[in-house]
């Protein structure tokens, strides 16, 4: 966004919005990552307990943890032996939920030309996540482990305020579950205290107008799927 280009409406961030899975090198200016930041933290939670906490990795911190998490997707071994500290999915997938998951996922394999059964290809996709799909900051969000549900629902609030700040200001992002398994190595290499607790990471950067795999777009539900109105 230049200085004669009009603002963005939070409808048109939030219709623009989409997870963006491939993105050019142009770096971020820190004060427009500090901007961001600023809005986001706008964003309400209970009491004002404000729960967030962020680690903005550029540069060489950001190449460390990514060949840190390349290293041990690319060894079956290592892989192997990852666990989240928290599940994000279901245990047991339901529909609509898992038809909805499914239709993405094929979705995007299908821009991509990843055919059904093709666990190399998809390997390397989902490898993509453990380079921040080459953006050139990526952000590990934590929280106090002393927190419960509530809190959680605030750092949802948090993290969309900041992917709009982001989409106002002509950049994009990718909130990524992916980094979960690694909350491990992600606590020693960034230092986390005794008390924190990974939540996610997420990409953040200019979006690569040219990759097919940023073509994809999710579909919604209708607001008459999803709400009742209660009048008398």
């Amino acid at each position: 966004m230049t200085a004669t280009t009009p603002p963005m409406s939070v409808s048109d961030a939030l219709h623009t919005r989409h997870s963006v899975r491939a993105f050019l090198p142009t770096p971020v200016p820190r004060d427009t990552i500090e901007a961001i930041l600023a809005d986001a933290a706008q964003a309400p939670s209970g009491t004002n307990i404000q729960p967030w906490r962020v680690r903005v990795l550029t540069g060489a911190a950001l190449k460390r943890v990514v060949d840190m998490a390349l290293a041990i997707h690319n060894d079956p071994a290592q892989a192997a032996a990852l666990e989240a500290e928290y599940s994000y999915y279901p245990l047991e997938w339901t529909s609509p939920f898992v038809d909805r998951r499914r239709k993405v996922g094929w979705d995007m394999y299908g821009l991509l030309g990843i055919g059904k059964g093709d666990k190399e290809r998809m390997h390397a996709q989902h490898g993509r996540n453990y380079c921040f799909f080459d953006a050139p900051v990526g952000l590990i969000f934590t929280i106090d482990r002393v927190l419960t549900q509530g809190a959680w629902v605030d750092y949802g609030m948090f993290m969309q305020s900041l992917m709009l700040a982001a989409k106002a200001r002509g950049l994009d992002t990718c909130p990524q579950a992916a980094w979960i398994h690694y909350h491990r190595q992600l606590a020693e290499m960034l230092d986390f205290a005794p008390n924190e607790m990974l939540v996610c990471g997420m990409a953040l950067g200019h979006a690569d107008p040219e990759a097919v795999v940023n073509r994809l777009r999710t579909e919604r539900a209708p607001v008459a799927e999803f709400t009742t109105f209660l009048e008398a």
